[in-house]
């Protein structure tokens, strides 16, 4: 189930442009439009989960699907020298949208700070 008021929940439904680069039933990804590094991608699942903190056993195949995801994803957009796969969770882990989310940096470096 998708959150009314969810920004990603909102990119998911087509409510708020994004710049795609996979679509699936499952997820989506698109260019975070603040890159931290020269590839920035995030991967998201359509259905609303707040954080990785709350997905379980049952989310497994969902979690995988988005981890499998990140090294194509990652390699088509030209970081074809390496990446790095972050997932934000909570305040304090510095999740800043409230919808579990896989950033996949990559690119020349120097990057900046995340």
């Amino acid at each position: 189930m998708q959150k009314e008021d969810c920004l990603f929940c909102k990119i998911a439904r087509g409510e708020i442009p994004s710049q795609k680069v996979y679509e699936d039933d499952e997820v989506i990804a698109f260019k975070d439009i603040h890159p931290a590094a020269p590839v920035h991608l995030l991967i998201i699942p359509k259905q609303h989960y707040d954080s990785l903190a709350v997905m379980g056993k049952a989310e497994e195949p969902l979690l995988g699907k988005m981890l499998a995801l990140a090294p194509v994803l990652a390699k088509e957009a030209g970081a074809n020298n390496g990446f790095r796969v972050v997932i934000n969770t909570g305040h304090d882990g510095g999740q800043e949208v409230n919808h579990i989310h896989v950033h996949v940096l990559g690119g020349p470096r120097p990057w900046t700070k995340l």
